[in-house]
């Protein structure tokens, strides 16, 4: 049974930052594409972030130049390293596992607020 487990979440200050991990039980792991999304409250969920087994990246513009995708296929980790966060980044983030089926882990809850 394949399990996406993201850690890493919390409350922060607005300007601060976290780092989410996302460990996955995937035996080809190299293989798929891995990617972040995020659901605001009452809001559809968005991708945010995904990267290829070959590390090429993708980055929704909302985050540009704040948040960081990278991955350890030999620990079959993704994480995403969220800098200079706003209120507008409160979301639950969920980690994304695409090759010929898509995967989703449980969630990880962000909340920027003073």
């Amino acid at each position: 049974q394949v399990q996406l487990v993201e850690s890493g979440g919390g409350l922060v200050q607005p300007g601060g930052s976290l780092t989410l991990s996302c460990a996955a039980s995937l035996s080809r792991f190299r293989d798929y594409t891995m990617g972040w999304y995020r659901q605001a409250a009452g809001k559809q969920r968005e991708l945010v972030a995904d990267i290829t087994g070959g590390g090429s990246t993708n980055i929704a513009d909302s985050v540009k130049g704040r948040f960081t995708i990278s991955r350890e296929n030999a620990k079959k980790t993704v994480y995403l390293q969220m800098n200079s966060l706003k209120p507008e980044d409160t979301a639950d983030y969920y980690c994304n596992a695409k090759f010929l089926i898509n995967y989703w882990g449980q969630g990880t809850q962000v909340t920027v607020s003073s």
